[in-house]
């Protein structure tokens, strides 16, 4: 069998690390064979007769945690933070209605108050202007 050249190793080895430090160039940057040889421009039979790059491979690749594992761990903390973004939404909504229900309830209680001190309560409103809504719907 044909030894590979020593510009041939280097290709591999610099695909290994790019491959290995998530900076892949010509691959989707998954950590498998397929894009070693592919990340460094050779054939797949080339990469096959590079036995001691193989070699490292295997014990770098199995020694760490390859990139799909992180890939599906980060998938899976976008969709709890989903799930997160979702129920805060809700409690906005709520709490929303809370403050209209609130303000409403501080607004009669004021109109009470005047009343009960003998007071107007019209005589210092100002009357608001129709919103543009509120004139298309007349």
């Amino acid at each position: 069998m044909p030894e590979i050249t020593a510009a041939t190793e280097r290709k591999l080895r610099d695909a290994m690390e790019r491959l290995l430090t998530g900076a892949a160039v010509r691959t989707d940057g998954r950590v498998i064979k397929e894009n070693l040889y592919r990340e460094a421009g050779v054939s797949r039979a080339t990469m096959n007769r590079a036995t001691a790059v193989m070699d490292e491979w295997s014990r770098r690749v199995d020694g760490t945690q390859p990139r799909d594992r992180e890939v599906e761990s980060l998938k899976q903390s976008l969709a709890e933070r989903a799930v997160q973004i979702k129920d805060l939404r809700l409690r906005i909504r709520d709490l929303e209605d809370q403050l209209t229900i609130a303000a409403t309830a501080v607004a009669e209680l004021h109109i009470e108050n005047q009343l009960l001190r003998g007071e107007d309560p019209t005589r210092n409103v100002t009357p608001m202007r129709p919103t543009s809504s509120a004139r298309h719907s007349r």
